[in-house]
C-alpha cells in the first residue's frame, strides 16, 4: 500500500504537469489583462471557514487531525472572501483577485470507503460590487478566458445559466412547508418526486413545465414572465444575458437559461452558472460560478466597520485537469508543446570531456535555450543522435573532445 496513492489521489507525469501550468498560465494572462490581483490562499483552512455556513457538507470536507478544528480547502472561494473581509477590509471595493492552486474533497467511493480527489482550479473573486455590473463582467471574463484556451469546435462549449432568486420567486407560491421539497425535486430534475408532492393541481402543473423550461434565454424569460410578470430580477436578468449574447456566439457557445440549475455547492444567492463541454463519452463542466453576497456578509460580520457594498461577491473557477483531460482525449498534443521544443542532450566522446560538455551546457544556458547532460560517454554522434531522440531531446550536441 505505501507504493500507491492516497484512495482517489493520482500521481502527474511531467507532460501532465507542464500542460496544467499552460493553462494556469493562459488563465492568468487573461485575468490580469481584466484587472486582476494574485492572491494565494492557505491550503489550510478553519472547518467552519470551508463549511461556508453550512453551504458545505462536513463529509465532503479533508479533516485534519490536529488540536483544532481544520481541514484542506475544498474550492477557493470562501478562503478567499475570509480574506477580503478581513486582512483586506481597508483596500477599496471592489477587489479584482484571481488564484489558481490545489483543491481538495471527500467523497465515498463504489466499495464503501472514504476517497479523496485533488483538483487543480484556478479562477476569479470580485467582491465589494453588489450590482448586476459585476455578474456581467464575470461572465464576460468568463469567455474571454475561454477564448484563451482554444477549445476545439466539436467540444460544444454550453454555458448554463439560473439564479438562486429566481428560483425562489417561483416557488414563493407553493406551500411553505412543501418548499423544500419541491426545491430538491427541481434542481434533481426529479419528475417523480415532483408529482408525488401534496399540491393543488395547477401548482403541479406549473412545476412539471418548470422543471422542462430551459433553453435559448429569451424564450425562457418570456415564459417566465406570463408566471411571475415584469418583476426587476427577469429585466436585469435579461440585460445581462443580452450583453453576452454576441460573444458567446462569437466562441460558438450556446447560452442556457435553466431557472432550476443549481451548482454542486450551495455557496450561491444570486445568479449562478456553469460550462460545459462535450467530452469523448460525456458532457465535462469545465467552469463553474456564480454570485455568493451571503458568504461574504458571514465573513463581514465579524469585521468592524463592514457592510454596505463589503458583503458582496461573485466569481468563478476553472477546473484546470478537465480541461486538460478534455484537450487530450482529442490526441492533439499537450497543450503548448508546438511551442516548447525539448532540451538539446550535451554528450563527449570520452569520461574526460565530461568537465567540456557542462561547459558547453552552461554555455547554452546563458543563451536560453534547455539543455540536459548526458552523463556517460557517448562513441559517436549517431548514438548521441540515438539517445536524444530516446529522450524526446531536440537534438544532440556531441564533444568529440
Amino acid at each position: 500500500m505505501a507504493l500507491q496513492p492516497a484512495a482517489g489521489a493520482r500521481d502527474l507525469n511531467p507532460g501532465q504537469v507542464d500542460s496544467n501550468r499552460r493553462l494556469c498560465d493562459l488563465l492568468a494572462n487573461v485575468y490580469r489583462l481584466w484587472g486582476y490581483q494574485e492572491v494565494a490562499p492557505p491550503t489550510i483552512e478553519r472547518l467552519d471557514t470551508l463549511e461556508a455556513g453550512g453551504a458545505i457538507a462536513e463529509r465532503e470536507l479533508v479533516r485534519l487531525v490536529a488540536d483544532e478544528p481544520l481541514g484542506l480547502r475544498p474550492e477557493l472561494t470562501a478562503p478567499i472572501a475570509r480574506a477580503a473581509s478581513t486582512r483586506m477590509l481597508g483596500r477599496p471595493r471592489p477587489l479584482r483577485l484571481w488564484a489558481s492552486g490545489t483543491t481538495f474533497r471527500s467523497f465515498i467511493g463504489d466499495g464503501g470507503g472514504q476517497r479523496i480527489s485533488e483538483q487543480l482550479q484556478s479562477g476569479v473573486e470580485l467582491l465589494g460590487e453588489p450590482s448586476a455590473a459585476a455578474d456581467t463582467e464575470l461572465l464576460h471574463l468568463l469567455l474571454a478566458a475561454l477564448a484563451s484556451l482554444e477549445l476545439p469546435l466539436p467540444h460544444q462549449p454550453t454555458l448554463l445559466v439560473g439564479h438562486h432568486g429566481l428560483l425562489s420567486a417561483l416557488l414563493s407560491q407553493v406551500p411553505q412547508e412543501q418548499r423544500s421539497a419541491a426545491r430538491h425535486a427541481l434542481t434533481d430534475f426529479d419528475p417523480l418526486a415532483l408529482g408525488a408532492l401534496s399540491l393543488p393541481d395547477s401548482q403541479r402543473q406549473r412545476l412539471m413545465a418548470l422543471i422542462g423550461l430551459r433553453g435559448e434565454p429569451v424564450r425562457v424569460l418570456y415564459q417566465l414572465e406570463q408566471w411571475l410578470g415584469p418583476v426587476p430580477l427577469l429585466e436585469s436578468l435579461a440585460v445581462t444575458l443580452a450583453s453576452v449574447k454576441q460573444p458567446a456566439t462569437d466562441l460558438g457557445v450556446r447560452v442556457q437559461l435553466d431557472p432550476t440549475f443549481q451548482p454542486h455547492f450551495d455557496l450561491y444567492d444570486g445568479l449562478v452558472f456553469k460550462l460545459v463541454c462535450q467530452g469523448a463519452d460525456a458532457p465535462v463542466a469545465i467552469a463553474s460560478g456564480g454570485r455568493y453576497d451571503a458568504l461574504v456578509g458571514r465573513f463581514c460580520a465579524g469585521s468592524s466597520g463592514a457592510g454596505g457594498q463589503g458583503a458582496a461577491g461573485t466569481g468563478f473557477g476553472f477546473d484546470v485537469e478537465a480541461i486538460r483531460d478534455l484537450l487530450e482525449s482529442d490526441g492533439a498534443p499537450a497543450v503548448g508543446e508546438a511551442h516548447a521544443p525539448g532540451p538539446w542532450l550535451v554528450a563527449s566522446a570520452t569520461a574526460a570531456g565530461l568537465g567540456q560538455a557542462l561547459s558547453r551546457m552552461g554555455h547554452l544556458h546563458r543563451g536560453g535555450e534547455a539543455a540536459e547532460l548526458c552523463t556517460h560517454p557517448c562513441a559517436d554522434r549517431s548514438e548521441a543522435e540515438r539517445l536524444a531522440a530516446e529522450r524526446g531531446c531536440r537534438g544532440a550536441v556531441w564533444l568529440a573532445a
